[in-house]
């Protein structure tokens, strides 16, 4: 008997071979969703929940409670959208489309989009009023540019003042100082920080420690960072100094104790420069932290007004709106480098730099910093906005006081001297670092340690700013300015003093000691009645290696602050 879907027991066998859905079964109606509690319990859920996603924001990204700050609108945008969000999920609301989510916000989050246009329409117009294309002017008064005398205003400094190191050459060192130490170099790292300042007279860099890892913050936290590092960029001796009590608050900390949210809960309305660390003439720590201000507009033209001062050990605090003489850091590199190019493309108007050009000046590609008067200055090259490979004039400004001098000197630029001293050098492979500013004799000159692939000092070149042909090294600094001023003489170029203002003094040894630094063996005397060290390597002075305690000597040497001077000559009496 033949078998057919209608002796199946009334089994459908189409509507199972196609697995289709009857055609006449009504679609499925989604469910309305429920609004949550009354309206005044939907509002606090609403703000219970911005305010937990705004502390967690705030926490994390500390963002400073001030309109002159992106980041402030930032978070405030985002506070406004979390409300609205909520507002959305809490009052069951399934609208269709953009124009019922717009009747439905603009009914049930009023105030938060009013914050939001506003903020959003005070931003624009604040943009706009900071603008460089009509607020030209203003921003090229940013930085009072007075015109200086170079030979008459910066004085020739002594070798013992004159930084032998750059920041990579530190960096070498503070680390290869930490892996001496057993007790240290498995539990911390150092910092890549290295503030450079003038330290008892001395230009050093700063370096502070970090935990090795979250394990190691655990189980040393309590007690704090037990060191700093103290990089002499003259002598290049590393000096590790302990603490009776620990550092406790740095950039790298966790939780409360990290720098960053200790200020912004301090000081919840500050904008804030980079810190830097410091430490005052007793060596307490110090953190430097800049108070930003904008001046144009709502967000152009920013400035520093005053520091606050943190004491990294304890973690108090205090604002300065002048700061104390120790401090050497209050405004940044780039900052004064970002004010001289308002200047130098804005004195003439905004439409002058696009078009005529006349007079527009922009600071070369690098920069440097050298110690006047207890005083950190940075120092960086002006040029043209052409491209061309001369200098037309150099710029030094005070960190501290932001006082600028302008000094007219037309020469090669800081890389041209670059070249031209490892070009010197060429069959060594020695590189430079980047070029001090000097005088030298009176004559603008740049000074730059030359090392070898191990980043180790080996040599020093001079270079005439003027006539950057003019190239002398040497394998000490005395003798590399003893070539320099040799070169100048036989160019017709007049030096001043030469030896950089040196004087006599005669005694009789009291102490002799003897280093090794960078394969030179260097002698350190001492004359009965003065607590100077006088010191001079063997190569320069080989009658040294003779002398004792109780000789009769003759010292040249150049006068400076410190325990420790550099001597030209020692001779036997």
């Amino acid at each position: 008997m033949p078998f057919s879907g209608s002796d199946a027991g009334g089994f459908q066998w189409e509507g199972f071979n196609s697995g289709a859905p009857s055609q006449n079964r009504p679609p499925k109606q989604r469910k309305p969703r429920k609004p949550v509690g009354s309206p005044v319990t939907r509002i606090l859920i609403n703000l219970g929940v911005t305010v937990l996603v705004g502390f967690v924001y705030f926490y994390l990204e500390l963002p400073p409670i001030n309109l002159q700050s992106p980041d402030f609108h930032t978070f405030v945008l985002l506070l406004c959208l979390t409300y609205c969000f909520c507002a959305i999920l809490t009052s069951g609301f399934q609208g269709q489309g953009v124009r019922h989510y717009l009747k439905f916000l603009k009914k049930q989050c009023a105030i938060p989009l009013f914050v939001a246009v506003a903020l959003l329409v005070t931003a624009v117009i604040g943009s706009l009023m900071g603008s460089v294309i009509f607020r030209a002017g203003a921003y090229s008064k940013l930085l009072n540019i007075e015109a200086g005398d170079f030979a008459a205003e910066v004085d020739e400094i002594s070798y013992d003042q004159i930084p032998m190191l750059d920041r990579d050459s530190a960096e070498r060192l503070g680390d290869r100082k930490l892996g001496e130490l057993s007790d240290m170099v498995s539990q911390f790292e150092v910092v890549d920080d290295y503030t450079q300042i003038n330290y008892k007279g001395r230009p050093v860099r700063i370096a502070t420690l970090m935990y090795a890892d979250l394990i190691k913050w655990f189980t040393n936290r309590s007690d704090g960072l037990p060191a700093y590092l103290v990089i002499d960029m003259v002598t290049q001796n590393v000096e590790l100094v302990r603490l009776q009590e620990g550092i406790k608050y740095t950039t790298a900390e966790h939780l409360g104790r990290n720098l960053y949210r200790h200020l912004r809960f301090h000081y919840p309305t500050y904008l804030f420069s980079q810190p830097v660390m410091e430490v005052d003439e007793e060596g307490t720590p110090y953190w430097i932290c800049p108070k930003l201000v904008r001046t144009i507009g709502l967000f152009g033209g920013t400035d520093v007004r005053g520091a606050v001062l943190v004491n990294a050990i304890t973690g108090e605090s205090q604002y300065y709106e002048e700061v104390p003489a120790w401090v050497d850091n209050l405004y940044s590199a780039d900052l004064i480098i970002q004010q001289y190019n308002y200047y130098g493309m804005y004195h003439n108007g905004f439409f002058n730099s696009l078009f005529g050009q006349k007079d527009v000046t922009i600071t070369t590609a690098g920069y440097n910093y050298i110690a006047l008067e207890d005083d950190v200055y940075i120092y960086t090259g002006i040029t043209s906005t052409g491209g061309d490979q001369s200098n037309i004039g150099f710029l030094l400004t005070n960190q501290r006081t932001k006082e600028s001098k302008y000094y007219s000197c037309a020469g090669a630029t800081e890389y041209s001297a670059v070249d031209s001293a490892e070009g010197e050098l060429q069959n060594l492979r020695y590189k430079a670092t980047f070029p001090l500013l000097l005088n030298i004799g009176g004559q603008p000159t740049y000074f730059m340690a030359m090392k070898d692939q191990a980043q180790l000092v080996k040599k020093y070149a001079m270079v005439n700013v003027q006539q950057y042909q003019i190239v002398a090294t040497g394998d000490t600094v005395a003798e590399c300015e003893k070539n320099y001023a040799a070169m100048l003489s036989q160019n017709g170029i007049a030096s001043g003093t030469g030896a950089s203002g040196a004087e006599t003094i005669e005694g009789t040894i009291a102490d002799l000691r003897t280093a090794v630094l960078n394969g030179n063996t260097v002698y350190y005397i001492k004359l009965i009645g003065s607590d100077v060290y006088y010191a001079i390597s063997a190569a320069d002075a080989p009658g040294v290696v003779i002398l004792s305690n109780g000789d009769q000597v003759s010292v040249s040497y150049h006068p400076g602050e410190g325990s420790i001077l550099s001597a030209l000559s020692v001779e036997k009496r």
